[in-house]
């Protein structure tokens, strides 16, 4: 099924060049892990991209040119991540960057973006500082966009979840050690220093680790009545079947990462009742989200797409390069830069309606706690964990 979407695309691009000669086609670079643990979501986003770029070529492309995905795999790695795009960039000579998928890759390599005054969207790594590590005074102008929800914004729902709607006081903290696990454990404290608590626990765990008998074994001598996690999702699925290994039944939430289906798949049974923010549930609660399910179904051959809110945010982050380029009437940096900022066309996407997304000064599509819903795992599925949340969701669209 992927080589036909690949196929379509390609013939699109020939209908193009067959209809007024050799068109150049817009040049667009999609990096992110397709490969490794956080495939899930790398998948995920990338096919949500490619279900958007299909769509507009098949519309006509933009300002008359098609759309071509230049698509690197990073592997989830900071080194590698910084490499793929220097290759966009020096190389495949793109014009913007949607992707991205792990905050300590984004940390390491949009930069390059930054240098080149190009355009990078990031579609789905969530650190905080991901889109304010080029803010004036030091730098005069942000090529870094995002449409995913800030680790700010998840730990304060993470948060409330527990202690506001569970009455949840002694909390531990565990996390993994790269920059995504590390950065999200700061904001899981600050948030829970706005309710005057600090965590009894706070333990950490390594990539590919398989054992977290000693870390929750710590946890539930502190006396933890729930534990909150920063991680992915083949180590988190790990620490809910260490917990049911030692006879410790407390409730998990954490991340958005708990929604991988790696996590669900290999946690199985013990995955039930985990809960995490979400800006996108797999739920047809409105027309325009069921259409995106129903061909992401049906184009993908999948019944359950892998990471939701990436496929969502990758889509999303696609139609709002497409109305910068409009607006701009261009594909210089510099100029779509300017007209990401004040996108005078409303931007129908997946996760919400884009109005005026972006500013000069703020860069974060999503910048209230009022887009993402909280998730439950029930029966191998995220679902909506409030249906009051789910009514509200769907009278936003």
């Amino acid at each position: 099924m992927l080589r036909l979407l690949r196929v379509a695309t390609a013939a699109a691009i020939t209908l193009f060049a067959a209809g007024s000669g050799a068109i150049e086609p817009i040049r667009v670079g999609v990096s992110g892990p397709f490969t490794g643990g956080s495939n899930p979501m790398g998948i995920a986003m990338r096919d949500g991209i490619r279900l958007a770029a299909r769509e507009i070529n098949e519309a006509g492309g933009i300002l008359g040119r098609p759309i071509l995905l230049i698509e690197r795999d990073d592997e989830a790695r900071p080194e590698r991540g910084a490499q793929v795009i220097q290759e966009l960039i020096n190389q495949e000579k793109v014009i913007a960057g949607l992707g991205i998928v792990n905050t300590g890759v984004a940390l390491a390599s949009q930069r390059f973006y930054q240098q080149a005054h190009i355009p990078m969207i990031t579609s789905v790594a969530t650190g905080t500082v991901i889109t304010r590590q080029f803010l004036p005074p030091q730098y005069p102008d942000n090529y870094i966009f995002r449409v995913s929800a800030p680790d700010s914004i998840q730990a304060a729902m993470i948060v409330e979840e527990a202690v506001v709607r569970r009455r949840l006081r002694k909390l531990a903290i565990l996390h993994d050690s790269t920059n995504y696990g590390q950065l999200g454990r700061e904001d899981l404290e600050r948030a829970l220093e706005r309710h005057s608590l600090k965590p009894v626990a706070i333990e950490r765990f390594n990539i590919r680790d398989v054992d977290m008998t000693p870390q929750l074994t710590r946890a539930r001598a502190a006396g933890a009545e729930a534990i909150l996690t920063y991680g992915l999702g083949p180590e988190l699925a790990h620490l809910a079947n260490g917990m049911v290994r030692i006879g410790w039944k407390v409730p998990l939430m954490g991340s958005w990462a708990l929604a991988m289906s790696n996590f669900i798949d290999n946690a199985g049974p013990n995955a039930e009742g985990t809960r995490m923010p979400q800006t996108f549930i797999q739920d047809g609660n409105t027309p325009r989200r069921k259409a995106f399910i129903d061909k992401y179904r049906q184009t993908f051959g999948v019944e359950r797409i892998p990471v939701a809110p990436a496929a969502a945010q990758g889509y999303d982050s696609m139609l709002l390069l497409a109305t910068a380029i409009r607006q701009a009437r261009s594909t210089d940096g510099p100029r779509l830069k300017d007209a990401l900022e004040s996108l005078s066309e409303k931007v129908e996407g997946i996760v919400m309606v884009y109005d005026r997304p972006f500013s000069k000064t703020d860069h974060e599509a999503i910048d209230t706690p009022r887009i993402p819903v909280i998730g439950e795992v029930r029966n191998s599925q995220v679902v909506f964990a409030y249906d009051e949340d789910r009514k509200r969701d769907a009278q936003s669209k």
